[in-house]
């Protein structure tokens, strides 16, 4: 650097991770050997979105800026050999979106700080980013109580020749969930064939859509457990359940640019058949009455509840059953079988409901917490839950060195990301659904 020996940013207390609608200071730290001419010392404070067609491109297609502040910290001047300190503050605005990176385009935020000096002389920069969480409080979108449940129907056909029909049903106890919380599942196959099925299968998958002029989706599987086939005539039951690991909010509320997903597929290899379970991901759990019943069985489930990608909107996820075998099936008369996991199974051993902390995955700089003595609905401030990568294991970005706090239970953390190709086809609407099952 010449005459400058250090320019650094530092923020008030270490803090990274920022609130909409909050003041964020600091300092700017200045160490020359030499005294140092300059025209103006200047902080621009800047938030804003990128997204491209392009894997991995920081040459983005498309922009949004979501605010650009300039301070003027000193005014034409000489900086004697030494140290020197210049203090900042920025107000955040109030709608602004959470941090996210992806492979297609990033919501980022950071404070730069420029040495403007005379003329023919090099100009010095330092830039240091921070983090926005905007809380999203499942408690405000609508239906996250409710339990979702979606149901498909498909016939077997042999050279042309109908041979049977099979129904598969699934159903979550919530619509709504945060990191840390088990999303419990169960699933009903009614097989009327003279036909095993193949094994059947549910994910957790995350739709990320970034929306260039060609909208480029990315969809990735997050979790998945594995349960057996059903044999030919029989109508059998499968209860599991997925942790939900430290992730991105839905939504990203705020912008433009980026859209986030989730749903819960349940599909069977053979024949193919799938339903989806749209869910929402956010930051303060869903507040249960102690009266409210939970699920307990796909039977149960009467009319299918199913929340919509965007807040406040209701849709089905499929489409409804083609004959009287949902009759059939909701009446519970059947006797059925229980199908036992094959693999990657989360279920507790023990048979003890589980209670996991959020935190339990990582955590935050400069919060303090003890795992073991939260219940995963509980919320906690001083350790908001905060992801902005896709696909990160450490969900929180932080200052120095910190170690991850190791999960305080003998279940199986979901497997790392799968990605799918790029750009991906995304899902096909419910209304496509319907044209092409006639």
């Amino acid at each position: 650097m010449g005459k400058l020996q250090e320019f650094d940013i530092t923020f008030a207390n270490n803090k990274v991770v920022y609130s909409p609608g909050e003041s964020i200071s600091g300092t700017v730290k200045i160490r020359t050997g030499n005294s140092l001419q300059y025209k103006a010392i200047k902080v621009n404070c800047q938030g804003s979105c990128g997204v491209s067609n392009k894997l991995n491109d920081a040459s983005w297609s498309l922009e949004e800026q979501y605010f650009n502040s300039t301070l003027s910290v000193a005014d034409k001047g000489t900086l004697a050999a030494g140290e020197h300190s210049f203090p900042f503050q920025f107000l955040i605005p109030a709608c602004v979106p959470t941090s996210f990176e992806g492979p297609f385009g990033k919501i980022v935020y950071r404070v730069r700080a420029v040495i403007d000096t005379p003329r023919f002389s090099k100009d010095y920069k330092a830039q240091r980013a921070f983090y926005l969480l905007r809380v999203l409080n499942l408690n405000e979108v609508p239906h996250t109580e409710q339990p979702t449940c979606a149901v498909t129907t498909k016939k077997f056909s042999y050279l042309l020749v109908k041979t049977g029909t099979l129904m598969l049903k699934a159903r979550s106890d919530l619509g709504g969930y945060i990191p840390g919380q088990v999303i419990r599942l169960a699933t009903e196959i009614h097989n009327k064939s003279g036909k095993d099925t193949g094994c059947v299968l549910a994910s957790l998958i995350q739709k990320v859509t970034y929306k260039t002029r060609r909208p480029v989706y990315d969809l990735r599987t997050i979790a998945e457990v594995e349960g057996a086939g059903v044999k030919a005539g029989k109508h059998a039951e499968w209860r599991e359940q997925i942790i939900v690991p430290p992730l991105p909010q839905s939504a990203l509320a705020g912008c433009s640019l980026i859209e986030i997903d989730y749903f819960i597929q349940v599909s069977l290899k053979s024949p193919e058949a799938v339903v989806a379970l749209p869910i929402y991901i956010g930051n303060i759990a869903v507040n249960l009455s102690p009266s409210r019943p939970m699920a307990s069985s796909p039977g149960q489930c009467g009319a299918s509840t199913t929340m919509a990608a965007s807040t406040g909107g209701v849709t089905p996820s499929a489409p409804p059953a083609e004959d009287d075998l949902g009759e059939e099936m909701c009446a519970g008369g059947i006797a059925s079988e229980e199908i036992p996991t094959k693999s990657h199974s989360q279920q507790d051993p023990s048979g003890q409901p589980l209670s996991m902390s959020p935190s339990a995955f990582g955590h935050a700089p400069g919060a303090a917490f003890s795992p073991s003595n939260r219940r995963q609905d509980s919320t906690d401030s001083s350790a908001p839950l905060f992801c902005v990568s896709t696909g990160a294991t450490i969900p929180f970005f932080t200052e120095g060195n910190v170690t991850p706090v190791p999960i305080s239970c003998s279940l199986i953390l979901p497997p790392e990301y799968s990605s799918w190709d790029y750009p991906h086809e995304p899902p096909p609407t419910y209304e496509e659904s319907c044209s092409s099952a006639n």
